[in-house]
């Protein structure tokens, strides 16, 4: 089964909390199950300075986020069971939510595109997940953007969701105006 882990953090690259080692973890205990499964994050500059095993594939992805379509590149680890979104305007900072003084004031952009980003790249990958676990609100619009935007796509006619809170405590709320940045329709605002 391929199982696609879509996280905002996950070891051995990137860690601010219990998050990422959940993910970190899940991965390789599906991989000794016999499974299929791949990690995907941000490329935050943390990685970028850190990592010695990313690749660049040469591929890339327009996503729309509001009226504006933003670019993003995607790169791999060594064995592929890491993939990684680049968009320096989202990704390219020291921390990866926020400073000491506050949550970043883009972050439903950053993550409206993280989220539509992953699907864009199953595409472009021509990876066709038969589950993408999302984990936290980072990733929670991957379900709600494939029973809508992608409905007739029959590129993921086969794929389920799960979305996996690990802290209730974050859950991504933002002022009902930022939700013309998901493209979404006032209907599913309640």
């Amino acid at each position: 089964m391929k199982i696609m882990i879509a996280t905002s953090e996950a070891v051995p690259y990137v860690k601010t909390g219990g998050l990422a080692d959940v993910a970190g973890a899940l991965c390789k205990h599906l991989k000794r199950l016999g499974e299929e499964p791949c990690v995907v994050l941000p490329l935050y500059k943390v990685i970028k300075n850190n990592a010695r095993d990313i690749i660049d594939t040469g591929l890339s992805i327009n996503v729309p986020v509001g009226d504006s379509k933003i670019t993003g590149k995607i790169y791999k680890n060594n064995d592929g069971s890491y993939l990684f979104i680049d968009c320096p305007m989202f990704f390219n900072r020291d921390e990866l939510y926020g400073t000491p003084e506050g949550d970043y004031a883009d972050n439903c952009s950053r993550f409206v595109f993280f989220s539509r980003g992953i699907i864009e790249m199953c595409k472009k990958l021509n990876f066709r997940p038969d589950i993408i676990h999302c984990n936290d609100w980072q990733t929670s619009l991957i379900p709600l953007y494939l029973k809508t935007l992608y409905k007739s796509d029959k590129f993921f006619e086969n794929t389920a969701t799960l979305l996996t809170i690990h802290n209730l405590g974050y859950q991504g709320l933002f002022p009902p105006e930022e939700l013309y940045t998901t493209n979404l329709g006032w209907d599913l605002f309640t």
